[in-house]
């Protein structure tokens, strides 16, 4: 199972329509709040976090989840691409990071599912 937390709905449907050959149970959520129920729920194998969304952001969500479950999978998927995103992101232990404009890098990641630690960064 995968979680796509993402507060642009059109943009859940293309992270959807890319991914779900990989692994077709597929849980959404717009945003970070609802991202830490919906993992506690369902237990996903990875989380597919954005993290600009409103009231709670994707980068405290992950620091909830991984707080409650430090194997949780995240990978981050954002616009926001600068080295301080990217540093905040791996350094609160995210499993990949991802830009938007590059969501064929999502497909690998999910694919290969290497250990924590050794993530892609697309």
């Amino acid at each position: 199972m995968i979680l796509i937390a993402e507060d642009n709905e059109s943009m859940r449907r293309m992270i959807r329509s890319l991914i779900e050959d990989i692994d077709p149970e597929i849980v959404e959520c717009c945003d970070g709040g609802e991202a830490i129920d919906a993992y506690e729920t369902n237990k996903p194998g990875f989380v597919l976090m954005d993290i600009s969304m409103l009231p709670i952001d994707g980068l405290t969500a992950s620091k909830e989840i991984l707080r409650r479950d430090p194997l949780a999978k995240i990978i981050v998927v954002t616009q926001l691409q600068d080295a301080h995103t990217r540093d905040a992101a791996m350094k609160l232990g995210a499993f990949g990071f991802v830009g938007k404009d590059n969501l064929m890098s999502l497909r690998k990641l999910l694919a290969e599912k290497p250990e924590k630690g050794q993530a892609g960064i697309g």
